[in-house]
């Protein structure tokens, strides 16, 4: 199938070469659920050269009301797997590598290694300071994300910007990964949030054209301080502020 085809209507707002930096840049997705999902389908539709998407997790029922990847006839298989073979018949120019494992301190760098964006699709605090940290000691941007019930939030940390814990006021800010510490980060999640479809798949389909900004160098990054962030039941809340 040829790239170019694909892409046909995408080429009327961005030049060859702009659309060629983005068929060679190397993007990790660090969740492949509701926010991930919608993340990686964007990222293959507009044409990424290559994913590395990693998921411990396997589908279950309660995934289907929001993620895009699952269907009934993936309940019980490794979201990670899913997600690459449907990356592949999306577009079969993607070279797709995927981890069925979790985030730690002891595989993210093998993870992110040579990627020029890493995308936050996560649903824990602790493996996105684990992630930021490394993107940002390694000069790559990381794009966060974040979603509870209708409210959704996106932004992008570079090496040069306020960090993730900083901004957001962690504990764990400007401290080493001590129990103590993180024992302070998992008091600051409780329970499993509320989500409607809508929501986590609207925050990926941002942090995807985040990604395509940042590559191509079109248009204008929400960088951090800055933070785009909405409400779904007041679209008056759209808007992009600064912390």
């Amino acid at each position: 199938m040829d790239y170019w085809e694909i892409l046909t209507r995408q080429l009327s707002l961005v030049t060859k070469e702009e659309q060629e930096k983005f068929k060679n840049a190397k993007i990790a997705v660090i969740g492949c659920g509701g926010i991930g999902g919608q993340t990686i389908e964007m990222l293959a539709r507009m044409g990424v050269g290559e994913l590395v998407l990693v998921d411990e997790d396997s589908f279950d029922v309660s995934n289907l009301n929001r993620q895009t990847f699952a269907t009934s006839d993936d309940i019980g298989q490794s979201k990670s797997d899913v997600a690459a073979r449907k990356v592949k018949s999306i577009n079969p120019n993607v070279k797709v590598t995927n981890f069925n494992e979790r985030v730690d301190a002891a595989n993210i760098e093998k993870i992110i290694d040579e990627s020029n964006i890493v995308v936050d699709a996560l649903d824990n605090i602790i493996t996105r300071v684990i992630t930021t940290r490394l993107a940002k000691e390694k000069s790559i941007p990381f794009i966060h994300g974040a979603i509870h019930g209708t409210l959704g939030q996106v932004t992008v940390f570079l090496s040069n910007t306020i960090s993730y814990e900083e901004m957001f006021n962690l504990p764990s800010a400007g401290k080493d990964l001590s129990e103590k510490v993180i024992e302070d980060l998992n008091k600051l999640t409780s329970g499993v949030p509320p989500v409607i479809g809508p929501t986590p798949n609207l925050v990926g389909c941002l942090e995807a054209m985040e990604a395509f900004k940042i590559i191509t160098g079109i248009g204008k990054v929400t960088v951090a301080p800055k933070i785009l962030t909405f409400d779904l039941l007041d679209f008056s809340s759209f808007s992009v502020d600064e912390i």
